[in-house]
């Protein structure tokens, strides 16, 4: 559709093109946006910092990670968590305070009771028309002062706003990407093979191409599904390990034996097209208009 057929607002009906630009400009309805390849992280991209690894360690989900970066991550979560937990123990602490005042109070609630029940026994006949203190007044009860709503102008009245409750917090470290649980000691070092030795840190950040497999020398890209060897970190291609390793089942670097978790599936960050098996469809749910 040229530009003046899409801009033309004269016609009858209510093009595609009309209710997709009025419903971005309007602010409701759910929008649809198809990632390009400009934005999907390669395969061997940290997923915090989203640039290529110096020194990368993966998860056992297969996930990328700067070392410095999840170490940093790691520590702010402990921190936030100790954090968390000082400020529930401090509500505990005040709840505790505020019970035992509280039934304090009405201890001392039902000795004022009992010693105002003995103070009104008495031998001579009481006067009807002697009101005191104790004896219920006329006007409105305490349960219809209840129904009353609170007066912002009137200073007794003002509500006053509650503190928020502090839930307690899960003491356990999530994965930023997959959300399961997290420790140091589940990070394995990855160590990639370079296509050229020679190729300086800052050469290899221009290059599209930058690592092989350590066995076939077959190109790594986000088109290519890898493996991480736990024992020895080195990054081999999927094919490799189903038409190789799989008969032996041990490492080609240091020769150790493998097991079936010792082979980590790397996270691809796809290749821009649908069949990668990557989801590239961003989505964001907004309110509808509904008759």
């Amino acid at each position: 559709m040229t530009r003046h057929g899409k801009n033309c607002t004269a016609g009858a009906v209510y093009t595609y093109h009309e209710r997709k630009k009025d419903t971005a400009a309007s602010g409701y309805g759910t929008q649809n946006v198809r990632l390009s390849r400009d934005a999907v992280k390669d395969f061997d991209c940290c997923c915090l910092s989203l640039q290529p690894c110096k020194d990368p360690v993966v998860t056992p989900d297969g996930y990328l990670y700067e070392k410095e970066a999840i170490l940093e991550y790691i520590l702010h979560q402990k921190k936030e968590i100790a954090r968390q937990t000082k400020a529930y123990d401090k509500q505990k602490k005040e709840k505790r305070t505020e019970l035992e005042e509280l039934s304090r109070a009405a201890e001392d609630a039902k000795v004022k009771g009992f010693l105002a029940k003995e103070m009104s026994i008495v031998s001579k006949p009481l006067n009807p028309f002697d009101h005191k203190s104790g004896d219920p007044q006329p006007g409105p009860s305490s349960a219809e002062e209840a129904k009353q709503l609170p007066s912002f102008w009137i200073p007794s009245l003002t509500p006053e706003a509650k503190a928020s409750v502090v839930r307690k917090p899960d003491r356990c470290v999530y994965c930023p990407m997959s959300g399961r649980p997290l420790k140091l000691r589940d990070l394995t070092p990855v160590h990639f093979t370079l296509l050229d030795p020679a190729v300086g840190r800052v050469g290899l950040i221009n290059r599209q191409d930058r690592y092989v497999c350590a066995v076939t020398r077959d190109m790594l890209g986000n088109s290519v599904p890898c493996a991480v060897l736990r024992p020895s970190g080195t990054v081999v291609t999927l094919e490799c390990v189903e038409r190789l390793l799989k008969k032996d089942m041990v490492d080609p670097v240091n020769g150790e034996k493998l097991r079936e978790d010792d082979i980590i599936v790397l996270q691809r960050g796809g290749t821009g097209f649908a069949g990668s098996g990557v989801c590239l469809e961003a989505k964001k749910s907004r309110p509808v208009m509904q008759a």
